[in-house]
């Protein structure tokens, strides 16, 4: 059944777009680029950059990338505002009614225009990783059963009759494949769309309880949530004592992941599932669907090159730079942190997403996200970035038996007489037997795999670091204190080079007789 299926697919539909960039790379890259000044040219931006002259250029990519310039949110802040107030023809041909709210909220936050061709392609990548997960493992069963997403809200905004604003994921909910929420569905959109977050969780863990759930798509951190909320509610309509998602829904096969990285949070999900599970990474924004995880024993992610977005690619230590060097898929290393820049069918041009990827793979182009751009401390010349501090807390797990729920890391408050270092305050889900072994592992972790580090802990420029181990729901009460509105998009800022947020979480500690709050982020 699966070779005759495999051929067919890659013939038609989702999979003959994976096929064809497979195939030529470089070649996909060009003609979307091609396609996308042709289709704007007759707009603001396409007249003021002469998208049309740059098309017809034998070599499109330099002449694309000597005219027109990087751009971050702030050069486009007062274009998407008049899109959104009905202008036409702007940054692409026609109007927008969806918009996606990238960060903040929708009344002032960066709200991108998401066009109807964006819809389109983040639509075919979502059903395209179904598919290749289905001709790659040959496992099919999934597909008896009913599929769970836990996407964030989208609405019609009042101040904008006629147009919709909200997380990315709503958006793709609301216009889902009409079969999918025919014959897949779990839950309507009216409780997916469900404003308060918590009530949300818990309704739709009600509402799924006799469901045979086969396959969830959510963001891993809430999911953990969730599947407390679900075990809950299952032992209080049956008086039983599950203690797993498992003895809840027998028939779950396969976990869809997105928004942050699964690899922080796999092994919890492994444990409160309690069965055989196959993971997928997704790699999306409000920017544009990127790239999946293709193959279910390889954690990188497959680059989607054929799926309305062309990257370029500035080395983190180029980023921000008057005239950075600006790498394609053609010219890029493996190993190299890179800043990733996106243009896009919904006329974001050379847009700087705000994420650090790294190539693990040319041959395939594959990829794993690093960080932010945010996400880099270089106080004292140490620059230490967020895939270093991941790989640094998974060794002092693995090291001491300690799991962790929640982290962030700062520079600590300087004081007289003590050498710079940097503060870890971690939310434990196991306490490590001895937290000064645990302190140490990450010390040595760093000193192994970062050379700048090293060096500065050498001359005593930098200090080991501190470990603050926080009670738990002290995360998820400084996300409530400094959030209005909390969804599937609201996370923790891993880490920080400024004590703004690790001040705030510290001082979120909840007193010990407060209700404490297990895992809600």
């Amino acid at each position: 059944m699966i070779a005759p299926l495999r051929a067919l697919l890659h013939r038609v539909g989702p999979l003959s777009r994976v096929k064809m960039f497979r195939d030529a790379p470089m070649q996909t890259q060009r003609h979307m680029l091609r396609t996308m000044l042709n289709h704007a040219a007759p707009t603001e931006w396409g007249h003021r950059y002469d998208f049309a002259d740059i098309a017809r250029q034998d070599d499109v990519v330099a002449a694309y990338q000597e005219r027109v310039p990087l751009h971050t949110y702030d050069d486009i802040a007062e274009d998407a505002r008049r899109i959104r107030r009905g202008a036409s023809d702007v940054l692409w041909p026609g109007t927008a009614t969806h918009f996606a709210v990238s960060s903040g909220t929708v009344s002032d936050g960066k709200v991108l225009p998401v066009s109807t061709e964006t819809i389109d392609a983040n639509r075919a990548f979502s059903v395209g990783v179904g598919l290749n997960y289905l001709v790659e493992t040959g496992k099919w069963r999934f597909l008896l059963g009913r599929h769970l997403t836990l996407p964030g809200r989208v609405a019609e905004d009042p101040d904008h009759p006629g147009t919709y604003a909200g997380e990315v994921s709503g958006i793709l909910a609301k216009h889902a494949p009409g079969f999918f929420k025919a014959l897949y569905q779990a839950v309507p959109n009216e409780v997916s769309f469900i404003e308060n977050w918590e009530t949300k969780l818990k309704t739709i863990a009600e509402r799924t309880l006799d469901q045979d759930i086969r396959l969830v798509v959510m963001v891993p951190s809430w999911a953990v949530v969730f599947f407390q909320d679900v075990i809950d509610a299952y032992n209080r309509r049956y008086n039983a004592q599950a203690t797993t998602v498992h003895e809840v829904w027998p028939n779950l096969q396969v976990f869809i992941s997105g928004g942050v990285a699964l690899r922080s949070y796999r092994e919890q999900l492994q444990e409160i599932i309690g069965g055989p599970m196959d993971f997928i990474e997704t790699y999306g924004a409000s920017e544009g669907f990127f790239a999946f995880q293709d193959d279910p024993d390889d954690p990188s992610l497959l680059l989607h090159l054929n799926n309305g977005v062309f990257y370029e690619f500035v080395p983190v230590d180029e980023h921000g730079a008057a005239n950075p060097t600006r790498h394609t898929i053609d010219t890029v290393e493996t190993g190299v942190r890179y800043a990733l820049h996106a243009t896009s069918y919904s006329g974001l041009w050379s847009y700087d997403v705000g994420d650090v990827v790294r190539f693990t793979s040319l041959d395939p182009y594959k990829i794993e996200v690093a960080g932010r751009t945010s996400e880099m401390i270089d106080k004292f010349g140490e620059a230490i970035y967020a895939d270093e501090v991941r790989s640094a807390l998974r060794e002092a797990c693995t090291a001491t038996g300690a799991e962790f729920d929640h982290y962030h890391v700062a520079p600590a408050p300087m004081r007289s007489g003590e050498a710079p270092h940097h503060e870890w305050i971690i939310e434990f889900a196991t306490h490590p037997g001895d937290l000064d072994a645990f302190r140490d592992a990450i010390d040595r972790h760093l000193n192994e795999i970062n050379r700048h580090y090293h060096i500065r802990r050498q001359s005593r420029g930098v200090g080991a670091p501190v470990i603050q181990d926080v009670p738990e729901g002290t995360f998820y009460a400084w996300l409530k204190a400094s959030n209005d509105y909390i969804s599937g998009q609201t996370k923790v800022p891993r880490m920080s080079a400024e004590r703004t947020v690790a001040d705030a979480i510290l001082n979120a500690r909840p007193s010990a007789d407060a209700e404490v709050h297990s895992d809600q982020l």
